[in-house]
């Protein structure tokens, strides 16, 4: 597909970037993500190109720090106020420390909104959730239960202990696991969406619990990892990871055994409906508990009462489709 739109990337160590051509009238829209780098954000990037493309007159920052600080977001957030932006997208790194630099944003007439993993209700006009939150929880635990018929120690590898997203879903996990008997839930580590951490956390956790039968990943980059880290391991067959993932990076681990399935919702409809929801509501759609907002072919966003919205629910990749969809996202 041939995009308008060119999507550029700036980082929070140094801001230089590569605008296409456009009008001066153009809406400026600024996806900002934890990292760059990330497979599950690029594939966003391509959604909010989408929608730029289907909408006309909008040009897309994507944007990020090279690592998943709130630090790093800050600074970010600061540049693209400089540069006068029409709004920020935001997937969070920290719901809290990001609040008063988006504030000044808003306070300057940019909209602010966050998806995927949410800033606090002072520091945006709404947040986007990927799924419903309880959905999602039960979804993670389901996915290593259905291969567990006897039960047994499964830990959750997350990313950092700060991710809004990452904790909600572990509360939600946490409350349903009375409903599968015999998993017993022994620890949660962080891996801060580092590969490299993300694998050693792993293999901690093969160490420490030697009757671990799933490891639970709510994150792109702590599956793949853990999934690694298993193989190399050579306990495929032993230990089953799950969780939520992307079927380009998560093929090679269901055709090895590594992975018997995990879920995700597709990245590129999300970035593709916080794209559609900044230019609506920097163009006069009223947020509020009860308001519902367009977003182009995915329907609409219907605000609860603390201005939050889900797109979809989660869906399953195993080997029955997974070839399907990995040429895709």
């Amino acid at each position: 597909m041939k995009f308008l739109v060119k999507i550029i990337a700036l980082t929070a160590m140094a801001m230089t970037s590569t605008f296409s051509v456009a009008s001066a009238d153009d809406m400026r829209i600024a996806l900002v993500v934890k990292a760059l780098g990330i497979g599950f954000f690029e594939a966003a990037a391509k959604g909010a190109e989408e929608a730029a493309e289907e909408l006309g007159g909008v040009k897309i920052i994507y944007t990020g720090p090279t690592d998943t600080t709130a630090e790093g977001q800050i600074e970010v957030i600061n540049s693209l106020i400089a540069q006068g932006v029409d709004a920020i997208a935001i997937s969070a790194n920290d719901p809290d420390a990001l609040v008063p630099s988006l504030k000044k944003a808003m306070s300057r007439g940019i909209t602010v909104i966050s998806w995927d993993s949410g800033v606090a209700a002072d520091g945006r006009q709404m947040h986007l959730n990927p799924s419903s939150n309880a959905l999602i929880g039960n979804t993670i635990i389901k996915l290593a239960a259905d291969h567990m018929p006897n039960g047994g120690d499964v830990a959750i590898l997350s990313a950092s202990a700060t991710a809004t997203n990452q904790n909600i879903w572990i509360e939600e996990a946490k409350k349903v696991l009375p409903n599968y008997s015999g998993i017993n839930l022994v620890a949660t580590v962080y891996g801060d969406d580092l590969s490299d951490k993300s694998y050693r956390e792993a293999q901690g956790l093969m160490s420490s619990y030697p009757n671990l039968k799933a490891i639970i990943a709510p994150t792109t980059v702590g599956i793949l990892a853990a999934s690694q880290a298993v193989t190399d391991a050579g306990k495929i067959g032993e230990i089953n990871v799950t969780g939520l993932g992307l079927p380009s990076e998560m093929a090679g681990a269901v055709d090895s055994g590594a992975t018997k399935s995990f879920a995700i919702w597709n990245p590129i409809d999300l970035g593709y409906s916080a794209a559609m929801l900044a230019h609506n509501i920097a163009n006069g759609a009223k947020t509020g508990p009860g308001s519902s907002i367009d977003m182009g072919k995915m329907g609409s966003a219907t605000l609860d009462d603390n201005n939050e919205a889900a797109m979809s629910d989660p869906f399953t990749y195993d080997a029955s489709n997974i070839d399907q969809f990995k040429t895709i996202f």
